[in-house]
């Protein structure tokens, strides 16, 4: 299920990306990025329409998924 950004209260969504950003084996290249540097890169592209929140009720669990155009 496809959740809008705008939908989610600035806490949820920058913990959402929070915990993506911090998962082991996130690789950002050569220079090493701060979580918060991190957290205004994926958020910058969830604004831009590159990636999307998807919510599994399932699980219970949210994902951000790249858009492929």
């Amino acid at each position: 299920m496809n959740i809008p950004y705008e939908e989610l209260s600035e806490d949820t969504l920058k913990g959402i990306i929070e915990e993506y950003v911090s998962r082991e084996g996130t690789e950002y290249g050569y220079r090493e990025f701060t979580l918060d540097e991190k957290v205004k890169q994926v958020l910058a592209q969830i604004h831009r329409g590159e990636i999307a929140i998807e919510f599994d009720p399932e699980s219970q669990s949210c994902q951000l998924l790249i858009i492929d155009r």
